[in-house]
């Protein structure tokens, strides 16, 4: 499976994680945008906003459907791509870069997350 950067960590969600210390930045993975669609609307929380793994943490709607984007991690929203909300295409065009959607502070890694291999295993039976 191409389009799974080695350096992140993923979810069953499809959402990934790249983290750096006691941060977490969080968006789609290119194999949700690409089911999604051309990504129209973006609502994502607040800055301060404390999230629970496994609560949705906004949601992103395309030309084919609504969907939630849920928590990987326990934590406080510090930071959200205000870009992504004024233009939400940006998740298409480039998913692990431009498109991240927020940035969270947690103290605990989750349990449950995949490295790009196992993710890729994932899709390819889905």
């Amino acid at each position: 499976m191409n389009n799974i950067p080695a350096n992140l960590q993923y979810t069953r969600d499809h959402e990934w994680l790249l983290v750096e210390g006691n941060t977490a930045t969080v968006g789609i993975t290119y194999h949700a945008q690409e089911q999604l669609g051309d990504i129209v609307f973006a609502e994502l929380p607040v800055a301060g906003d404390e999230l629970k793994a496994g609560d949705s943490l906004g949601v992103v709607e395309s030309t084919k459907a609504v969907s939630d984007v849920y928590s990987p991690v326990d934590g406080k929203v510090i930071e959200i791509n205000d870009a992504v909300v004024d233009s939400p295409e940006r998740v298409n065009a480039d998913p692990y870069g431009d498109g991240w959607l927020i940035k969270v502070e947690f103290a605990n890694m989750p349990d449950g997350l995949m490295d790009a291999a196992a993710y890729g295993a994932y899709i390819s039976e889905e």
